[in-house]
């Protein structure tokens, strides 16, 4: 059982943290090709091991406005509802076990993050917001574009 095991990653310059689990991979993205008609935060299409993904800027989620695209470098790979999505991030830090485990949010958040956080992670004497993965798809009702 991989409790309490986390990846810790940097996206639209804040810390987060994801349950391993809900990881399946994190990649370098090459080739996106973009959508007409899809809202900014769908980045395009790319192709990963034989399979479509639906590639999700979430920091134009977070910002509103897209990652430009020379900037756009790594994304975690996740099966959310059926579906296989890149989340873009900035950087990826380490996977690791975070013994103490979630901790209530606290304090002001601001309200780009408020449907996506769950708690706080504490590591390496850093706070890093915990998120769902599925939540930056499903909590925004994002069309499958694959």
């Amino acid at each position: 059982m991989m409790n309490n095991l986390y990846l810790l990653a940097t996206l639209a310059g804040t810390r987060i943290a994801v349950e391993a689990c809900e990881v399946e991979a994190v990649v370098r993205l090459t080739d996106i090709s973009p959508v007409p008609g899809m809202g900014p935060h769908v980045a395009g299409l790319s192709a990963l091991r034989s399979r479509v993904l639906t590639i999700i800027d979430v920091a134009a989620l977070i910002h509103g406005h897209p990652t430009p695209v020379q900037d756009r470098g790594l994304a975690i790979i996740a099966n959310i509802s059926g579906h296989s999505y890149g989340l873009m991030v900035d950087a990826v830090s380490d996977i690791s076990h975070v013994p103490g485990g979630e901790v209530p949010l606290r304090g002001q958040l601001s309200a780009a993050w408020a449907p996506h956080a769950r708690a706080i992670v504490e590591h390496d004497g850093h706070p890093w917001l915990l998120v769902s993965l599925a939540a930056f798809i499903e909590g925004n009702s994002l069309p499958q574009a694959a």
